[in-house]
């Protein structure tokens, strides 16, 4: 596991939010102070940083070992908590709990259909690529959720730029 554990950006899907759209994005999703937060795939903290801002407890999601302890210094005095885990063993809380991330792009639609299903699950803003997102959105109203289509995000609000566009998939 440790040689996935150390993948390129490529490998791993890596695209970091430039911190202009990754504060865009919290004050969009109308985060509280007090609310706990699922950062899934945290990276090197560019929706961390505008979650604690907002007053938010932030569980960061992050697999790669050097930035998740990056993330642990960066955020010493912050009430966060760093996870690294891969997305797929993250065991969600039974305490009700809000999403803001920016995961990698690869395996999407399982993590849609893992939090769809969570009975703790408040809402979700989810980085995805374009098409998954309007994917998403299309399904409409799925049991007692509403997906909608939410900010769209051009490549340029990525470093580095992936190929294609991306837009924010909203669970509410």
């Amino acid at each position: 596991m440790s040689g996935n554990r150390r993948g390129s950006r490529r490998q791993w899907g890596w695209h970091p939010l430039h911190a202009d759209w990754a504060a865009r994005i919290v004050e969009r999703a109308g985060v509280r102070r007090g609310d706990l937060v699922l950062d899934l795939g945290a990276g090197d903290g560019a929706l961390t940083a505008p979650l604690v801002q907002a007053g938010a407890r932030v569980l960061a999601v992050e697999l790669h070992d050097g930035r998740a302890a990056a993330l642990r210094d960066r955020f010493a005095d912050a009430d966060v908590t760093v996870l690294p885990l891969d997305l797929a063993d993250l065991r969600l809380p039974t305490r009700p709990f809000r999403v803001v991330a920016n995961p990698p792009f690869g395996g999407s639609g399982d993590l849609v259909r893992t939090l769809m299903a969570s009975r703790s699950l408040l809402t979700a803003d989810l980085v995805l690529q374009r098409a998954a997102a309007r994917r998403g959105a299309e399904r409409g109203r799925v049991k007692r959720r509403h997906l909608h289509l939410g900010l769209a995000l051009p490549r340029t609000a990525f470093r580095p730029p992936p190929r294609v566009d991306a837009a924010i998939l909203q669970i509410r």
